[in-house]
This record gives C-alpha cells, sequence and structure tokens, in this order.
C-alpha cells in the first residue's frame, strides 16, 4: 500500500518524463544517496571500502559502458577489459608527464584517450556483427594486452613493468584514505549514471535501440548506423575508460597489464547478463552480485564444510565460484533473459497493483 501512485498527477510533459515519475522512486533514491554519503562513511570498516564498495561503484560505472554499447546498442564487445587498461594507462601518463595536472582531469582525459581507441576498434562494427563483431574486439584486447606489456613508454620505462600512483588529491583535498576514495568513486558514478540514464532516454538512445533491435528497419526510417554505432562504441569506451583510470588510481593504486586481463572483459560481461541488459540499474545488480558472491562463497563453503567434517581448500571454493558464475548465467539466459533488473521490476509492479491481482 505504499508504493501506490494514487492522486500522483503529472499535468506537464517534463513531469510526465521524470527519470522517477513516481514520488516514492524520488524519496527511495535520496534516501539511498543520503545512506550512501553519509551513512556509509560512519559505519563501514577498512576492509569493507577496500573489498566490496569501491570495487563495486567502479565495476558498476564499467558495466553501465558496457551495458550501454552491448544491451542497448546490441553490438557484442569481449574487449572490454582493454579499454579498461586504455584509460588506467592513459591517465598515468598524463598524470605523471604533465606536471600539476588534476587526478580528476587525468581520469577524464584517460577517458577521451580509450573512447578515441574504442572508436577505431569499434569501425569494424560498420560491416560486420554477431560473433565476428566479438571476435574483432577481442583482438582488440589481445593486441593492448601485447602493447601494455612490451612498450615500456606507456609504464614511463618502468624496469618492472608495473606502475603506480600515490599522493592523489582532487582540487587541493587529498584522496588517500578508504572513505575519500569511496566518496570519490561514488560522486564520479552518480554523475555518470544521471549521465547515462538521461541519454538511454533521448533520441539518441532511441536510435542505439532500433539498431539493436533491428538495423535494417533503422536504416529505412532514417537512422544512421554509422552514427549510432560509433556512438555507442565512443560513450561505452569513454565510461570505461574512466572507470579503468579510478580502477588503478583509486582500487589497486600499482597495476600491471594482467590487471585488465581478457578475464576482466568476462567479468564485465558476466554482470550486464546477470544484472540485466538494456539497464542502467541492471549494472549496478551485477557489479553487486559480482563482486559479493566471491566473498560470501570463501566465507560460507569451508564454514559448510567444517559442518559436515570436510575440508575445503581454497582451489576448491575458486572453482565452485566458476560453475557457479556458469550456472547462474545459464539459468537468467533461460528463466529470465533481463536478469536481476526485470525481477525487480516485475516485483515493483506487484506493489502497484496489491492486493488486487489484476
Amino acid at each position: 500500500m505504499l508504493y501506490r501512485e494514487n492522486g500522483q498527477f503529472k499535468t506537464t510533459y517534463s513531469a510526465d518524463l521524470r527519470v522517477f515519475p513516481i514520488r516514492q522512486d524520488r524519496i527511495g533514491i535520496a534516501l539511498l544517496l543520503l545512506l550512501a554519503v553519509v551513512g556509509v562513511p560512519l559505519m563501514a570498516d577498512e576492509y569493507m571500502f577496500r573489498a566490496i564498495l569501491i570495487p563495486f561503484l567502479i565495476l558498476s560505472l564499467a558495466a553501465i559502458g558496457l551495458n550501454i554499447l552491448v544491451g542497448y546498442c546490441g553490438q557484442i564487445s569481449l574487449g572490454t577489459g582493454a579499454f579498461m587498461a586504455v584509460g588506467a594507462y592513459a591517465a598515468y601518463n598524463f598524470l605523471v608527464r604533465i606536471d600539476g595536472m588534476p587526478m580528476l582531469f587525468a581520469v577524464l582525459l584517460g577517458g577521451l584517450v580509450a573512447t578515441v581507441v574504442g572508436v577505431i576498434f569499434g569501425i569494424p562494427s560498420l560491416r560486420i556483427k554477431g560473433l565476428y563483431l566479438a571476435v574483432a574486439t577481442l583482438a582488440a584486447q589481445f593486441f593492448l594486452d601485447w602493447a601494455f606489456l612490451r612498450i615500456s613508454w606507456f609504464t614511463n620505462n618502468s624496469p618492472s613493468g608495473s606502475v603506480s600512483v600515490a599522493g592523489l588529491s582532487f582540487f587541493g583535498i587529498p584522496v588517500d584514505t578508504p572513505v575519500e576514495k569511496y566518496l570519490f568513486c561514488l560522486g564520479v558514478v552518480v554523475v555518470f549514471a544521471i549521465i547515462a540514464k538521461n541519454l538511454v532516454r533521448s533520441h539518441i538512445g532511441r536510435e542505439w535501440m532500433a539498431i539493436r533491435d533491428m538495423d535494417v528497419a533503422a536504416s529505412v526510417i532514417g537512422i544512421r548506423p554509422v552514427y549510432a554505432k560509433l556512438t555507442a562504441f565512443a560513450v561505452s569506451s569513454f565510461m570505461v575508460g574512466v572507470a579503468g583510470a579510478l580502477w588503478g588510481f583509486l582500487h589497486l593504486g600499482s597495476w600491471e597489464p594482467s590487471a585488465f586481463s581478457i578475464d576482466r572483459s568476462f567479468q564485465l560481461l558476466f554482470m550486464i547478463i546477470i544484472g540485466g541488459l538494456g539497464s542502467i540499474m541492471g549494472s549496478f545488480f551485477g557489479a553487486a552480485f559480482i563482486v559479493v558472491l566471491p566473498i560470501v562463497l570463501n566465507r560460507a563453503l569451508p564454514a559448510m564444510g567444517d559442518l559436515v567434517g570436510v575440508t575445503i581448500n581454497t582451489a576448491l571454493v575458486a572453482h565452485a565460484e566458476f560453475m557457479i558464475f556458469g550456472a547462474l548465467i545459464v539459468f537468467f539466459l533461460i528463466v529470465e533473459p533481463h536478469g536481476l533488473a526485470r525481477l525487480w521490476s516485475i516485483g515493483k509492479e506487484k506493489l502497484r497493483l496489491w492486493p488486487f491481482p489484476h
């Protein structure tokens, strides 16, 4: 009964086209943001920030970028980890090679470089699609992994091949502690999530979805496939590049090319499949699921083994994690292809009608 819309009249088009047209949704989002900004820094410990919250926020941003390309535009990509690496290494070079470069500008410039690289590797999407496009983006993953590993300029001629950043600040405000890193990531993710939500509701978002549903019919009604596909690659690569820069700067601190291997690309693809293709909210659900599940398994499986008198080592837990991921992907593809986001929408629809069955 608390989720009814009775009495919520919309008298203008702008009111009807709000991102959250229902008052309860707006109140819920406001309370959630208040909890994230005020409550979480007061209640969470350092482990929670480093192991769960910061990775969740950064991977959510990367999943939003990939979801724009795969879920909204229908262009399959297996090179997301490589575009994250482009953003991370580009931001690192801007930071260390330009004196006085602010961290935020370095992160955004890293996203712009990832945009250029993403558009270059997105050009094949104008002629190929489906499995062939997936192979083309997979080639981008292997090529960029090789480049960052073999070309020492990207790592500022580091003899070990790894790079590190320290003493980060945001316009004079230090970003060193886990709380400061969390709040910085939260601000960036909220801004980009709002931008992504409004993009997919705009004319360019409708063009992406038209290309996804049937590109031939979309071109017949006047949509330019070249423009739609390349803009999807550009926006997606920019967000993924920013996420890669944040991943290197704020989560890892020190990294090497293996931090953005093909495993990262598959992990992000699993996120949007489980969370929900074509859903901004689904990107958050998928990231939360992928981040939290390994931690839960690492604690729950050994405890269950102790109860039945069986010793479960870490190798078995790691294999169980892969098996559970695979089973869940098959489950969602068969039972609910739209993922957790669709289950969330169904629950909200039932609340709006409860207790009436119609």
